[in-house]
């Protein structure tokens, strides 16, 4: 891993650890603290803003303003980060799967995935 791939890892996972204290079984306030808020009130209200994050990405990608892209990009990822906290997962899980895909088609990694 190079040092800024492992800068970024160390990132997300302090957020994540920031994260976990906000859960409300960790005692984050929802009066204090917008993720505890999010986090308090389930499911519903951090999909809700994945998919409107999301959104805002795609129209700031349309517009091919960079600045806007990043920007997009980073609450897109923070509430993916408020997700993964509610479902008792990490970051470091999913850089495992992306480090698992790596180097592999996209086209083969998605026929390897078991069929619904």
């Amino acid at each position: 891993m190079t040092d800024q791939a492992a800068s970024a890892a160390e990132i997300l996972a302090r957020i994540a650890d920031t994260l976990e204290t906000r859960l409300p079984q960790n005692g984050g306030d929802p009066q204090a603290s917008y993720s505890a808020k999010l986090l308090a009130k389930g499911p519903d209200a951090f999909l809700k803003k994945i998919g409107e994050e999301a959104t805002e990405l795609v129209m700031a990608a349309k517009d091919g303003v960079p600045d806007r892209i990043v920007s997009e990009t980073a609450d897109l990822w923070f509430h993916c980060l408020v997700a993964l906290t509610h479902f008792n997962l990490r970051p470091e899980d999913v850089l495992a799967e992306l480090a698992r895909r790596e180097g592999m088609s996209g086209l083969a990694e998605k026929a390897s995935r078991p069929q619904d």
